[in-house]
């Protein structure tokens, strides 16, 4: 697997590419925004994972995973020496799958790509099937079983499941929610209209909708299906 690394800190960069390489990951090494620019337009094709530092002497990696995630849905991380609650939001807004504060143990940098990666279906192989506890998505059918009887779910209902079942794991905020769906006529879905769907979703899906286990709330930052 390729993983494109941008980080302007040359000195942190080797060390992140070595213990990649080392870890038999194959690695693209970007020091500004410009030159990542570059490989998302040109040479996106068979990157599996994004790494991007934040703050860039010209750019932002926020820019970088919006043009990124808009190519394809690749995996994102984001490395910063920041670290509070508002950034982290803003982050996942921009459709980022995880983000680590510098100085972090590189063990530690690895076993979250893995993680990551793990979420998202070998590249070229899509998923036919995705089950999230006792909840089959059978995404050639476009239908949904729990527990091997079919749920019926409007068509809202289902792409908004089917969101967090491509992304089992990972936290999503409301806002990058609200960005990937849309209603029958094609319209946005509001803020709202997103709270109702959910609740809606829980009661068809959840044993006990008030706790419940396949679509989790994470207070402060969005949701989340599975663990």
């Amino acid at each position: 697997m390729k993983i494109l690394l941008v980080e302007d800190d040359r000195t942190i960069a080797s060390g992140i590419e070595y213990s990649l390489q080392q870890d038999h990951f194959e690695t693209v090494l970007c020091y500004d925004a410009a030159s990542a620019t570059k490989i998302i337009t040109e040479h996106f094709d068979d990157i599996s994972l994004c790494l991007f530092d934040l703050s860039l002497p010209d750019g932002s990696g926020y820019d970088l995973c919006k043009m990124a995630k808009a190519r394809r849905d690749v995996p994102v991380i984001f490395l910063t020496a920041i670290d509070d609650e508002g950034n982290v939001v803003m982050g996942l807004d921009m459709g980022a799958d995880d983000y680590i504060t510098k100085p972090f143990r590189i063990r530690e940098l690895l076993s979250r790509i893995k993680s990551v990666l793990r979420r998202y279906p070998v590249q070229g192989q899509a998923r036919q099937t995705i089950q999230i506890a006792d909840i089959l998505v059978n995404t050639l059918e476009g239908k949904v079983y729990k527990n091997g009887a079919e749920v019926q779910l409007t068509a809202l209902e289902y792409r908004l499941l089917l969101i967090f079942a491509n992304h089992i794991g990972q936290v999503l905020s409301r806002n990058q929610l609200l960005e990937r769906i849309w209603d029958v006529a094609g319209d946005f879905v509001n803020d709202n209209t997103l709270t109702v769907y959910i609740k809606r979703l829980r009661e068809k899906l959840e044993d006990n909708p008030q706790e419940p286990v396949i679509i989790k709330t994470v207070r402060g930052l969005g949701y989340k299906a599975g663990d």
